[in-house]
């Protein structure tokens, strides 16, 4: 299997299986003598890790990281650094009904289109399992950018029902299960996901990253834009299937003039009467805050039986057992954070190479 990675000056590989013994991950281009522990990486891991609330999948992994190479008394020292997680709570005994049934909505039928082979238990290399080592390269990604860049997420949309925008707190992503800034749409959220979850179905949702503190200046035309770019990985994100820069498809109905971020001359440089163009102005950053959507759709295992065939063509029918997300975009938050930091961790270590 080839592109297992991601990024330039900053690039990532990941590597295992969800039912493997380990899963880890090779970052290669992090600048010399920056602080670096297993700890700095575990505080991202433990937003991510399964199991937290009963409105996610009930795996108990720990997602304890080793630092393998790469760092020497608690500094990076420039060279490719290696991490790893253990797998210690796979039940791949879960998954052995469905080793010669696809399931619908997931890349059983394509995996093994294409290579002949695929690994039945909780999908192998097509699962969510392998997000953990992302957010984990984030980790090292946000230290590169520093601290004057602060990159958070929420989110925004459970099925039909989204937040109400006049309610946002940053704060309140601390105070439910959803990573969501508005009170009143959490506990909408629960009375909904905890009936979807009794029923044996689930919901998708979108999720909202935006980037503060970034210089204008990032990204690279024509084919190395800043949006592309972003777009790209959070589309490689497990599920993700539409993402959105600024305004985005609301962008469609606007009049040119309603458009247009209106430029007037400040103190510090430039200012904009708005933000439509989600901080990104010819695949460049233009100071503003970047702000990136994604959606993604419901989780694909369910309990409610759905029409398949099997790997010999005959049609079935199929009930996908396990433990499993009734809404996989809630751990889709720190994920989507730590692919917008790894964007910007490579754009600005080529930007720096090009411009100084």
């Amino acid at each position: 299997m080839s592109h297992n990675s991601f990024g330039h000056l900053f690039r990532v590989t990941t590597w295992g299986e969800s039912h493997g013994p380990a899963i880890g991950c090779v970052v290669d281009g992090t600048p010399p003598r920056l602080p670096l522990t297993e700890a700095d990486i575990q505080t991202w891991l433990d937003r991510r890790k399964p199991g937290q609330s009963r409105f996610t999948t009930q795996r108990r992994e720990p997602d304890t990281v080793r630092i393998l190479s790469g760092t020497l008394e608690g500094l990076t020292t420039g060279t490719p650094i290696a991490l790893a997680i253990d797998n210690v709570d796979q039940r791949s005994k879960d998954y052995g009904d469905i080793k010669e049934t696809y399931r619908p909505g997931h890349a059983d039928y394509t995996y093994d289109t294409k290579y002949g082979i695929r690994d039945y238990r909780g999908g192998g290399r097509s699962s969510a399992r392998e997000t953990a080592m992302r957010v984990a390269a984030g980790a090292i990604a946000r230290k590169i950018l520093g601290d004057g860049i602060q990159i958070r997420g929420a989110l925004v949309q459970v099925g039909s029902q989204a937040v109400n925008r006049d309610n946002w707190d940053w704060d309140e992503i601390h105070n439910n299960p959803f990573w969501c800034p508005d009170a009143h749409a959490a506990a909408d959220w629960e009375k909904t996901l905890d009936d979807v979850r009794k029923s044996g179905s689930s919901l998708g949702a979108v999720i909202q990253v935006i980037a503060s503190g970034v210089p204008a200046g990032w990204g690279a035309p024509v084919y190395g834009k800043l949006d592309a770019d972003l777009a790209a990985a959070m589309m490689s994100i497990n599920a993700v299937k539409g993402v959105e820069i600024g305004a985005g498809f609301e962008a469609a109905s606007f009049t040119g003039e309603q458009n247009a971020d209106e430029m007037s001359a400040g103190n510090d440089g430039v200012r904009f009467s708005s933000n439509h163009a989600g901080g990104i102005l010819g695949g460049i950053s233009s100071g503003q805050d970047i702000v990136v959507r994604f959606a993604v759709k419901p989780t694909s295992s369910i309990l409610t039986p759905r029409k398949t065939v099997k790997k010999d063509g005959r049609d079935t029918e199929i009930v996908t057992k396990g433990r499993h997300d009734p809404c996989v975009g809630i751990r889709a938050v720190p994920v989507g954070e730590a692919m917008m930091a790894c964007v910007l961790a490579d754009h600005m270590l080529r930007h720096r190479a090009q411009c100084g």
